[in-house]
């Protein structure tokens, strides 16, 4: 494979190029910074409501031709949003990309917020979030994220609330838009069957007339987060109970990310990690267990967490817990510290097998303001992780937790009290 090309346009555009000649295919990825962390609080699931209309109509087409366009082709077009930022996919044959480009050209644009497809979508999304009100795992997640981040953004689903995504207007859609969707504040990432000079020539044509604003772009300033450990309980008639830690972690560009990667893929990573093979093969306590530590702009939760039988929420509880502190007070093996680096390792390699995941790796490590070099710097500091910085991260950053439970009352309130 070709090495990636960083090119920044005269309008601010940043255009990444991988080229990859292996199939006839190119994937694009087109990110903005315009995700959930950008709205005002009273109107959380903005961006995400915006994302969902932004195929519903543009300057000139229909939802119904815009679709049409999309699959007359077989290519694929979509768009989500995230909490750091807004992105369009799409995937074309290499003889469709200027064309399929184009479109995405005019939808990131001139989108034309219909009023009809504005309440078809504000009520799909009311349903979402209702529907994530009935699952015990997002629940306990809602409720910790809420104590964790408080007054941050990421204390907000991207959905947001049923309360936020009433109060949006087609006059809110339009700052958003006009406010982010700017040239200067974008990144396109192109991996496939291209060259640098095809790239560049397709994306001036469709791009080049767009100039940014004179206003200076918007700049992020979110409440600082402070830690302060406390225990929230949702009850709920259900047949299992969630047991839920939370820690504060960094964000991706903090000294501690690479060891707190680590840490959560030794800890709950695939059926070889310590929980699962501790907790559910040893003790048969979980229905299911497992870590997550995001990748972010901010800092990130550190999330251990258990699916268990009502009648062994404490026990689950202290079990959690226990795995937890032995990461402080335990150096791990060389053998274990070396699992869990070919682990991460392995499904990083195995992340970038396909255009579509290329462009978006790169594209992402951009937006982030890593830049496409974190590519390299990651494996390098997961290689230089010891045992003993692996403790260190531990005691730093996995001491005290945040504890959410959701289960049935009365096993819930015995558990905390």
């Amino acid at each position: 494979m070709s090495s990636i090309h960083r090119t920044v346009l005269p309008n601010g555009i940043v255009l990444l190029v991988t080229e990859n000649p292996a199939a006839d295919i190119v994937a694009g990825r087109v990110f903005v910074r315009a995700g959930s962390c950008y709205e005002n609080r009273e109107k959380a699931g903005l961006a995400n409501l915006l994302s969902a209309l932004m195929t519903k109509g543009c300057d000139g087409l229909s939802s119904l031709e815009i679709a049409e366009k999309v699959e007359s082709v077989g290519a694929s077009l979509s768009v989500n949003t995230g909490t750091d930022y807004f992105l369009l996919s799409l995937k074309t044959v290499t003889a469709d990309f200027t064309e399929i480009l184009a479109l995405s050209g005019l939808l990131l644009r001139s989108p034309t917020f219909p009023q009809n497809q504005i309440e078809l979508e504000k009520r799909l999304a009311i349903q979402d979030i209702r529907s994530q009100k009935e699952q015990p795992f997002n629940l306990a997640f809602e409720q910790i994220r809420k104590v964790m981040y408080q007054n941050h953004p990421y204390s907000v689903s991207v959905l947001g609330t049923e309360t936020t995504v009433n109060n949006i207007t087609r006059a809110d859609l339009e700052e958003f838009h006009q406010t982010h969707f700017r040239p200067d504040n974008m990144v396109i990432s192109i991996a496939g069957h291209i060259t640098l000079d095809t790239a560049l020539e397709i994306v001036s044509k469709v791009f080049s007339d767009w100039q940014p604003p004179n206003k200076p772009r918007y700049i992020l300033d979110l409440p600082a987060i402070s830690v302060k450990p406390q225990s929230c309980i949702k009850p709920l008639n259900t047949q299992q109970s969630i047991v839920m830690l939370g820690y504060m972690g960094t964000s991706v560009s903090a000294p501690g990310y690479a060891a707190l990667k680590l840490l959560s893929t030794y800890l709950g990573n695939g059926l070889s990690s310590r929980l699962f093979v501790e907790l559910r093969e040893k003790r048969g306590l979980a229905y299911e267990v497992s870590a997550m530590y995001s990748t972010r702009l901010y800092p990130a939760s550190f999330i251990v967490y258990m699916g268990t039988a009502p009648e062994n929420t404490q026990i689950a509880l202290e079990g959690l817990s226990q795995e937890v502190e032995r990461l402080c007070n335990t150096e791990l093996s060389e053998d274990e510290i070396q699992t869990a680096k070919n682990k991460v390792l392995g499904q990083y390699a195995l992340g970038k097998q396909t255009n579509g995941k290329i462009a978006q790796i790169y594209g992402w490590y951009e937006i982030l303001g890593l830049g496409i070099e974190f590519d390299h710097e990651f494996p390098k500091l997961i290689h230089k992780i010891s045992s003993k910085l692996a403790m260190t991260a531990a005691n730093s950053y996995l001491q005290e937790p945040y504890i959410s439970l959701v289960g049935p009352e009365e096993v819930i309130n015995s558990v905390i009290s």
